[in-house]
């Protein structure tokens, strides 16, 4: 009789054991949903439109949720949708009301020439001078010799609304891991 009512507490504990599990798992893929749908999500850089800054295949954090509280800043590097198969990664350099010119191979915001430390020596076209519209940004690769951005037409101003984060840090390859601060 022990023995049956040993397998029979044992059995119970096992499918005790089995419900436990069950929630935890369930608890976990629950909680990973809503961390990626509105927190962080991981993306691969694919091409060189950001070298120096990103390097192609490198790994990156994007911050989902700053955009929900604040709007994108001159700097910031984001991530957004191009197309529904296609994200982009860039560095936004003017927002809603900025004047944006390019000319003489210097990038001007409001008539005054940035400072850009992070682009290499790329004599770039002349541009503009354009008004972003409200709700929308400009954005540019730093490799502005090999970047699809604002500059090309199928790109224009990005809407708010495209963008899905920004960029905080780059964990792949381990290594070269390092917060990305806008410059």
């Amino acid at each position: 009789m022990e023995s049956n009512e040993s397998n029979e507490n044992r059995k119970k504990a096992l499918i005790r054991e089995a419900k436990e599990w069950t929630r935890s798992i369930v608890l976990a893929v629950i909680i990973a949903i809503f961390i990626r749908l509105f927190l962080f999500e991981v993306f691969l850089v694919e091409g060189s439109s950001m070298y120096p800054t990103l390097q192609n295949h490198e790994r990156l954090i994007v911050n989902k949720a700053t955009y929900f509280f604040n709007e994108p800043q001159k700097g910031d590097i984001i991530v957004f949708s191009f197309s529904p198969q296609r994200d982009f990664i860039k560095r936004v350099v003017a927002v809603e009301g900025d004047i944006v010119e390019i000319s003489g191979g210097k990038l001007f915001v409001n008539n005054v020439a940035l400072d850009e430390p992070y682009i290499e020596g790329y004599q770039m076209m002349n541009f503009g001078p354009v008004t972003i519209p409200e709700g929308h940004i400009f954005v540019l690769g730093d490799n502005r010799g090999n970047s699809m951005d604002s500059r090309d037409p199928a790109v224009g101003y990005v809407s708010r609304e495209k963008v899905k984060g920004k960029a905080i840090v780059v964990f792949w390859p381990p290594f070269e891991g390092r917060l990305l601060s806008p410059k």
